[in-house]
């Protein structure tokens, strides 16, 4: 059994992995929809590393922005290597393609150390956050922690956990990692809050199925649900991925997040995108009868292993 704890691009459902990171629908599209009713953005920049999370998370965002009525002339799509630095040309770009009239944001995918540069030429070249504001997937606390925030500061970010997040289980559980780390300095983030819920989940079901024998436990699990550290409850689904809230926060000058929307309740992750052709027709369901990952609901076949 794999407990995946960190957001990834959906596009799957094995019976082995439960995945209690964000799914495409619990972060990217919120993200988006935040963007566009909160704030009036109709211009769209997609920009990510070159790897597969990106990529095919900005295949589904395209096609929901475009089903949304999006002009195809309205969205632009960059990806960058690893570690990326010189990104003057390329704000140089998103800056002129911001000046059509039209309010603009970024949708960032951009993963790791190229992340400061790329927001410290933001304003280097003028782009504030009230001009083009920029939201990501992957900057949270921890990779916002022991660098300079200042550029970045009024900047997005969207996830299921801040560690602002103002919740008595939030308190207890950051007062327990800062005096087991033994260091007042670090920082808790989402993926810890997801592998916290997955553990627990975990140990849940083993008690539910009075064995750690694996096949028991993976049917056991369907159903369980624990407390999140929101203050609300996950619930594992029978597709193997959990129920989180949605947070959007604006960063702070201490690197922290002020949270300035969030869903009412928690979004069931889905595993294959409603907007994709060839996922769109594709359901997940781990329980009997169906027992399958890659159900096409046209068909009626399981196209994908079963893992039996």
């Amino acid at each position: 059994m794999l407990f995946y704890p960190v957001q990834y691009e959906g596009e799957e459902s094995s019976k082995n992995v439960f995945y209690t990171g964000a799914a495409p629908n619990q972060q990217a599209i919120p993200a988006v929809d935040y963007l566009a009713e909160e704030i009036g953005v109709e211009r769209w920049v997609l920009a990510g590393t070159d790897y597969v999370y990106p990529r095919t998370t900005n295949k589904i965002l395209e096609a929901y922005l475009q089903a949304a009525g999006v002009a195809d002339e309205d969205i632009m799509i960059n990806y960058t290597p690893f570690g990326h630095s010189d990104w003057q040309s390329i704000v140089a770009d998103i800056k002129k393609f911001g000046s059509a009239g039209k309010k603009t944001a970024v949708v960032s995918t951009i993963n790791g150390d190229a992340n400061v540069p790329f927001y410290k030429e933001l304003g280097n070249q003028g782009i504030s956050a009230e001009d083009i504001p920029v939201i990501a997937f992957s900057v949270g606390e921890e990779e916002l922690s022991g660098i300079d925030t200042e550029p970045l500061v009024g900047h997005l970010a969207a996830w299921n956990y801040f560690m602002s997040v103002e919740a008595d289980i939030n308190d207890d559980f950051i007062d327990t990692w800062l005096d087991f780390i033994g260091d007042d300095d670090r920082v808790t983030n989402d993926p810890m809050e997801a592998h916290y819920i997955g553990f627990n989940m975990w140990v849940e079901a083993v008690n539910k199925a009075g064995t750690t024998d694996a096949s028991a436990v993976q049917d056991a699990i369907v159903g369980v649900s624990v407390p999140n550290l929101s203050g609300g409850i996950a619930t594992m689904m029978p597709n193997h991925h959990i129920t989180k809230p949605v947070l959007i926060g604006e960063i702070q000058d201490d690197g922290q997040f002020s949270t300035v929307w969030e869903t009412s309740g928690t979004v069931p992750g889905d595993a294959w995108s409603d907007f994709l052709p060839g996922s769109m027709d594709i359901t997940a369901d781990w329980q009997a009868p169906l027992a399958c990952g890659n159900y096409n609901v046209k068909t009626g076949r399981c196209s994908g292993q079963n893992y039996e």
